[in-house]
Formats: structure tokens, C-alpha cells, sequence
């Protein structure tokens, strides 16, 4: 999997949680998954960070080819928004 170097240098160093390997799991398999105007694209997942015992969600921002990661981060306010 491709990342961005904003991806390496600021979130990989600043978030604890988000992994490569958990980032692929969740574009894998997507709870929901949204185009932005920009041409990026969001997939939302649900994961349990350790020692939590209920799921979070988690949005993974990709470039537009759908595969390189460029951000990922705790989204507490998801909701859906329609099908995926």
C-alpha cells in the first residue's frame, strides 16, 4: 500500500492507533465510503483500540486512486449518510 508523505510524517508520529495494516483492513472493507469534491476518497471502519472494549470508528482519507493512504483519524461524529 502507498501512503503520502503527510500520512509518514504527521499522523504515523502523532496518532498511536492508526497502523498501514488497519488502514488496507478498513478500505478493504468499508462500512460506508465517500467521494469529496476534491476527487479523495473516505472509507469509514469500525475498530477496538487496545484496551477498549467498545468500537470506534476510524475514517481513512485516501488520494483518488483509492489506495494511497493520506490521513486516518477517530471520527467521532460519523453518521451515515446513505448506502455505501
Amino acid at each position: 500500500m502507498k501512503t503520502t508523505g503527510r500520512f509518514v510524517s504527521k499522523v504515523l508520529p502523532e496518532r498511536a492507533y492508526p497502523t498501514v495494516a488497519l488502514c488496507v483492513a478498513v478500505i478493504a472493507n468499508p462500512i460506508h465510503r465517500e467521494e469529496q469534491e476534491d476527487g479523495r476518497i473516505r472509507f469509514w471502519g469500525r475498530i477496538t483500540l487496545p484496551g477498549e472494549a467498545a468500537p470506534r470508528i476510524i475514517r481513512v482519507v485516501t488520494l483518488a486512486d483509492g489506495e494511497t493512504i493520506h490521513t486516518a483519524f477517530i471520527d467521532s461524529g460519523f453518521t451515515r449518510r446513505g448506502a455505501s
